[in-house]
């Protein structure tokens, strides 16, 4: 697949500047395009592979931005957007729509630029092209607080409505207890760049060799065509780079019998892939299509494993709508499995948050009601005999 990708806000071109620099390593040619967008001039600043004269200030002459952020406040966000919104369409007079197969949209929920600017630029971009776009959101952890579950739960909303599909990456289920708040982000923002990468990069190969199952766009955006919510699975496993075949996986310590068969080993990733942490949990019965993509040299490519794989899935989720392929990698020194679960509509963590924002909300205006009456306490003598000035 061939992306225009944006970020927008802080968190979202972080994810995007990420997903340069694995595409970079990798050797793969997803992101055709980048683009960053941002309240805060300080943060435009601070990527390392999107273009300088790809990163757009949006709200410096806004009264409650002027270049500094918009303090987490959707609203205004949102506002800034909408006031700048001839800037932005200028930023894609350079996208040559014809050499993309969609457009990608990443941020951060929690905070104000991502959930409030985010889905003016989606509304634009939707009404500027007849391409697909999609949206990766990031949920803010319960420790984050109120106010970021509230600008999640409402940005959400907006997101889920605007976009052609949207990915969910929930925090609380990443964030290890024993990492600083800047470690968690980074390792999170890896984490996503390997699966948005390996998943939506599938099929973009510059070698003439065409693999027997060769996975592309078109069944990537036919996987995404359920609209709602969807996560994301991965598993790795380093290749013996001397027999060609797998070793051992990654994360929990167990290993695979010398003698077991690579279709029973390539079974097992995508089973991994699904049960390990993914991008969102939820209940695997509840989603609507799927699709395993296994990334990697291709002599260790076992067409029983991903058949069994395959039908493994279709019990999993109780669909048939499962598709199943291959990107040959071929100095890759790890086979990966990303399976893309598509429209989940059980996902526990979403209903949480929601609740966290009815009570944020609740508060809220609880103390605002509360504060106005205290300063008119404060500044009217006991009697009501002082009149003000004006």
């Amino acid at each position: 697949m061939k992306l225009a990708t944006i970020g927008v806000g802080n968190a979202g071109t972080k994810i995007l500047d990420r997903m340069l620099e694995f595409e970079q390593e990798t050797n793969r040619n997803l992101c055709r395009h980048a683009l960053a967008i941002n309240t805060a001039r300080t943060d435009l600043a601070k990527p390392d592979f999107i273009p300088e004269d790809r990163r757009v200030l949006i709200g410096d002459t806004h009264q409650e931005a002027k270049g500094h952020g918009v303090g987490g406040d959707v609203d205004v966000g949102a506002d800034v957007a909408k006031t700048d919104i001839e800037e932005i369409r200028r930023a894609f007079d350079d996208v040559e729509i014809h050499d993309v197969d969609a457009l990608f949209v990443s941020a951060g929920l929690g905070g104000g630029t991502g959930s409030g600017a985010g889905p003016v630029v989606i509304s634009e971009l939707q009404k500027m092209y007849d391409e697909p776009v999609y949206g990766l959101g990031v949920l803010p952890g319960e420790y984050e607080g109120g106010r970021p579950a509230l600008n999640a739960a409402r940005s959400l909303q907006s997101f889920v409505n605007g976009v052609d599909n949207f990915m969910a990456f929930d925090n609380d289920a990443w964030r290890a207890r024993d990492q600083t708040i800047e470690e968690g982000y980074d390792e999170m923002n890896e984490e996503l760049a390997k699966r948005i990468v390996t998943l939506l990069a599938a099929g973009e190969q510059d070698e003439t060799d065409v693999a027997e199952n060769a996975m592309d766009s078109s069944d990537i955006m036919r996987t995404l065509d359920t609209g709602g919510v969807s996560s994301i699975g991965y598993a790795s496993s380093a290749v013996d780079s001397q027999k060609g075949l797998l070793t051992r996986f990654k994360g929990n310590g167990e290993e695979f019998d010398d003698e077991a068969s690579d279709a029973a080993k390539i079974k097992g990733l995508v089973r991994r892939a699904v049960n390990s942490r993914l991008t969102i949990p939820g209940e695997v019965s509840s989603t609507d299509r799927a699709l395993i993509v296994l990334s990697g040299p291709p002599e260790t490519f076992a067409r029983k494993g991903l058949e069994s794989a395959r039908q493994w899935i279709e019990q999993e989720a109780d669909t048939v709508e499962v598709l199943a392929g291959d990107d040959p990698r071929h100095n890759a020194d790890h086979l990966a499995a990303v399976v893309l679960l598509s429209n989940v509509t059980k996902t526990p963590r979403i209903d949480e948050i929601q609740n966290q924002a009815v009570d944020a909300q609740n508060k809220i205006q609880a103390q605002e009601a509360v504060r106005d009456e205290e300063i008119s306490e404060l500044i009217t003598d006991e009697n009501d005999e002082l009149d003000p000035v004006i």
